[in-house]
């Protein structure tokens, strides 16, 4: 008689599979039982869960492309996974694929001082490239607020950011090359010295949300750590004012390394997570961080001085040693966990929009949290638009989730009608699906697919991901975050 429950362990799958997968990994790198995969049912965002057929965790590049050709071979859906620290449902599993766990490939392979660039696989968490970097003078610049758990393959999946994104860009501008395999298991290389044609690859890789392939080795530019650095917190009784403020320090051609916005909510989360204090009566604190030469920096300082009180700022502080720059950006950098301690949940945004439309979206917001009955926290990078509005909620209240959700398309909604885009650095994953269809025509969508169906014909990797279908579309209902509509059958929504 056969066994039901070893049955249900095999998922979908042929039993050659499975003696497959087992083959390839080291005893430890196959998952089956609920308890075992039940850690990888969900990323960041907890809304939606599926269980997976299995997790696999191989340890090095060889047994990633292994496992591919495998997958390819049985048509098994495969979801690649780094920390799961991903807010946008990237790394949901499918129901009856298998999530390719990427955590054990965590090696620094090189680090070349006079080439200024570091060598690592996908696993490599975030912070721990400049810690390496450090004793070499250089650090990695990208720099996301879960930088200390996330890792170098999500990053470049979702193409993050990170409070020094406005002077030291986006893991795109700070990706130099790039090993990835297709869902066939081939291995690619792009940037580095093949970089040269008429197609951008490394940059079409970066941000492709794991629907193109999976890299297995990343080589990241390493920058010289500026001989000056002056951390900026100005304080204001009016978040317009504070916004304003922003807008005018980089029309004015300045170009800080950081320049962030913390609104009342986030700063009393903050302020009660940290025991930090800041200014009494603020409405909003803008922190600026600015480096180079002492020349420079002295000279952006000043300047950043006479704009910030120019917008009515009521408080001023300047931290110069290290600790104190810590000090000062520890509130922003634990925001989100902070927030967490406001209310059972949240929700969290991430639009981008123009600079010159952070007054009217964020009094917009304002109104809209008014009207829905959702307190929003903001805290974002001002200085490149990039917004993380955190709605306040109890999803245990009956129809509360649901208002969440239509705020979050109202919200989205406000940032194209003002120019914007509907992510910046979360990515789309489930999330946003319905987004997509709100700010890409059809055509541009159908280019998604083609550009899909190049790399991965028979649609294997990350399915129902980042680019809605066309029926999905023009589905009526209009714009939802989630919309209800979900990319998969069998997911538990929480």
């Amino acid at each position: 008689m056969s066994n039901p429950l070893a049955q249900s362990l095999q998922g979908p799958w042929p039993a050659a599979f499975w003696r497959g997968l087992r083959r390839i990994l080291p005893a430890d790198g196959l998952l089956q039982k609920p308890l075992d995969v039940a850690a990888y049912e969900c990323d960041g965002l907890p809304v939606y869960r599926a269980r997976p057929a299995a997790v696999v965790l191989p340890r090095n590049a060889v047994q990633v492309g292994q496992v591919l050709a495998l997958c390819s071979e049985y048509g098994v859906p495969v979801v690649p996974r780094g920390a799961g620290t991903g807010l946008s449902g990237g790394a949901l599993p499918h129901p009856e694929g298998i999530v390719l766990g990427l955590a054990r490939l965590n090696r620094i392979l090189a680090i070349d001082p006079e080439g200024r660039r570091a060598v690592v696989e996908p696993g490599v968490r975030n912070l721990a490239v400049s810690e390496a970097a450090a004793p070499f003078g250089l650090f990695y610049a990208p720099d996301p607020s879960s930088q200390i758990a996330c890792t170098i393959g999500g990053n470049v999946a979702e193409n993050a950011g990170g409070v020094h994104c406005l002077k030291y860009g986006l893991t795109t501008h700070n990706v130099l090359a790039l090993k990835f395999f297709t869902a066939d298991g081939v291995l690619h290389e792009v940037g580095g010295a093949t970089g040269e044609g008429p197609l951008d690859l490394l940059a079409l890789m970066t941000g492709s949300e794991g629907l193109l392939g999976v890299a297995v080795e990343v080589t990241v530019r390493l920058r010289p750590r500026p001989p000056a650095t002056v951390a900026w917190l100005a304080a204001f009784r009016s978040l317009a004012d504070a916004a304003a403020s922003v807008s005018h320090v980089v029309s004015d051609g300045l170009v800080p390394a950081g320049l962030e916005l913390m609104d009342t909510l986030a700063l009393q989360a903050a302020q009660d997570y940290t025991r930090i204090p800041y200014p009494a009566g603020a409405a909003a604190v803008v922190l600026a961080e600015v480096d180079g030469d002492e020349a420079a920096v002295t000279q952006d300082g000043e300047r950043l001085r006479e704009i910030f009180l120019a917008h009515g700022a009521f408080a001023l502080q300047e931290a110069v040693s290290d600790e104190d720059r810590r000090r000062l950006w520890l509130g922003r950098k634990s925001a989100f966990p902070a927030v967490g301690r406001l209310a059972p949940d949240y929700y969290c945004m991430d639009g981008t929009i123009p600079r010159r439309a952070l007054v009217p979206v964020l009094a917009a917001i304002a109104v809209l949290s008014r009207d829905y009955g959702l307190p929003v926290a903001n805290v974002f990078h001002a200085g490149d638009g990039n917004l993380h509005p955190l709605i306040l909620y109890d999803a245990a209240q009956p129809g509360e989730l649901a208002r969440v959700e239509a705020l979050g398309a109202e919200i989205l909604r406000v940032c194209l009608a003002h120019g914007g885009v509907i992510s910046g650095e979360h990515g789309v994953g489930v999330e946003k699906l319905d987004g997509m269809c709100a700010q890409f025509s059809a055509a541009e969508l159908a280019t998604f697919h083609a550009l899909k169906a190049a790399f991965d014909p028979h649609h294997l990797l990350n399915p129902g991901k980042a680019v809605p279908t066309p029926a999905r579309c023009i589905e009526p209902g209009g714009m939802h975050v989630h919309g209800g509509r979900l990319p998969f059958s069998h997911l538990e929504r929480f």
